[in-house]
């Protein structure tokens, strides 16, 4: 129940802050149940990330879990002021990234170096954000450019796991099974039309990724992969002690020298969370020709000033290998598709996302859950990565029409993924002039959203 309720074809009810739509729990929106309970489960992504932190980073246990805890309340700035997406990480990033931090001494000055592209990344953002050449910038980067980036992406973080040494060689069946049965579930249309005749896999349906993870859970553990779990009992904390070990205001901001090199990471975060941009753009757009009942409305300016924000605040006090990004793909998805059958099965987009993101952080305060899920937390982030590579790809290979196009951006995203971000981009411009011979500032048209910025 709730204080507010939308009448037919209506916005749901909000407070105005500003140019925000401001959104509270029993006042504004109803929480959902299976987003309650998904939250439960899939925390387990954002909780995987620990193991970038210390491993790479070189951040303690306490700092890593305590960065995770406050990325899920910052996760909900962007649902709670009006964005109809889940936001999350830039998640297909972390394998260039990786490969970037790696050429740091882990502790220090690795983390001054995620600093580094943590801050330029918001600064990005919030200059295309509030001039509105977000769009613009995207429209003038060659297709062949920006499909080569996608796929390079998409390709890397596919890489991470089936690589000699990667996960994919520790715990194959597990993350086989997982992986093959997520893709299923969300993208296949033979389960589509499986759902809609049988009502038990229309229920699945509404779990998204959370059906897929349970089972590799299950599986890893009953052929061997991973242990037994043990339960341990309590709360959870964040500690501000292990804040202070890793922010910018206590152990220095990072030099000139690590600018410079950050900024070709920056500049393929931006271009990669604009690829995620229309991902959920295309899926809220969608529930919107199904859904009448709902009227919804926001603006990419929006959108881009509040990860913006997340970034510069994560920056300051939690820096975090994933970044700040628009959206979680896997989490958007499962909230749309379920919101598309009907006002019964979710009342509004803001009451299932906000449920959502809500469940992901009360979930990383309940020890029991933590200790429950951490010998499994690999899985997570491997089926996450796989989902999010082949959203890439898909997305990228979109972008591309004539045969030069698919050419140089196959190069550009071989170089991308094997040298890292800085070549990748010299080779796909260089390729770009080179092999189509178009001008750089020819406007295309773009099969994208309407932004209203």
């Amino acid at each position: 129940m709730t204080f507010y309720r939308r009448k037919y074809g209506e916005e749901q009810p909000y407070w105005p802050l500003g140019k925000y739509k401001l959104r509270l729990p029993f006042i504004h929106y109803r929480l959902e149940i299976p987003e309650l309970i998904q939250g439960l489960v899939i925390f387990t992504i954002g909780l995987s990330m620990v193991e970038i932190m210390t491993s790479v980073v070189g951040m303690s246990f306490l700092s890593a879990l305590t960065t995770v805890i406050l990325t899920q309340f910052l996760m909900l700035i962007p649902s709670t002021l009006g964005v109809p997406f889940v936001s999350g990480f830039i998640t297909p990033l972390l394998p260039i990234l990786i490969v970037f931090l790696g050429e740091f001494e882990p502790g220090v000055e690795a983390i001054q170096a995620l600093i580094a592209v943590q801050l330029l990344t918001a600064v990005i953002f919030l200059i295309l954000g509030i001039t509105g050449l977000g769009t613009k910038f995207v429209l003038l980067l060659p297709s062949s450019l920006k499909g080569g980036i996608l796929i390079g992406a998409g390709i890397g973080a596919i890489m991470v796991e089936i690589q000699e040494g990667g996960r994919l060689a520790e715990t194959p069946i597990s993350i086989i099974i997982g992986s093959v049965l997520c893709l299923y579930i969300m993208f296949s249309n033979s389960f589509k039309k499986i759902s809609e005749k049988y009502p038990i896999f229309k229920f699945i349906a509404n779990y998204g990724i959370m059906p897929a993870v349970i089972v590799a859970i299950i599986v890893g553990w009953a052929v061997g992969e991973y242990s037994s779990p043990k339960i341990e009992w309590g709360i959870t904390l964040p500690s501000i002690s292990a804040i202070a070990e890793i922010s910018p205001l206590v152990i220095g901001f990072p030099n000139k020298s690590l600018f410079v090199k950050a900024i070709p990471i920056a500049i393929l975060a931006y271009v990669i969370a604009y690829g995620d941009i229309i991902v959920a753009d295309r899926l809220v757009s969608r529930t919107k020709k199904i859904r009448k009942d709902e009227k919804i409305e926001y603006s990419l300016g929006q959108v881009h000033t509040l990860t913006s924000i997340r970034n510069f605040l994560h920056a300051l006090f939690a820096p975090h290998p994933g970044l700040a990004g628009p959206i979680f793909t896997a989490g958007t998805a499962s909230v749309t598709e379920r919101y598309t059958f009907g006002r019964k099965a979710m009342d509004s987009i803001y009451s299932g996302t906000n449920t959502l993101v809500i469940s992901l952080c009360l979930a990383m305060f309940v020890t029991p859950l933590i200790s429950l899920f951490q010998p499994f937390l690999p899985i997570a982030l491997s089926i996450t990565l796989i989902l999010t590579g082949y959203l890439c790809i898909t997305l990228g290979v979109q972008q591309l029409k004539t045969e030069t196009e698919i050419g140089v951006a196959g190069i550009t995203a071989i170089v991308l993924t094997v040298y890292g971000a800085a070549h990748g981009l010299i080779v796909g411009l260089i390729l770009y002039f080179v092999v189509q011979k178009q001008t750089l500032f020819k406007k295309r048209e773009m099969e994208v959203l309407k932004t209203n910025f």
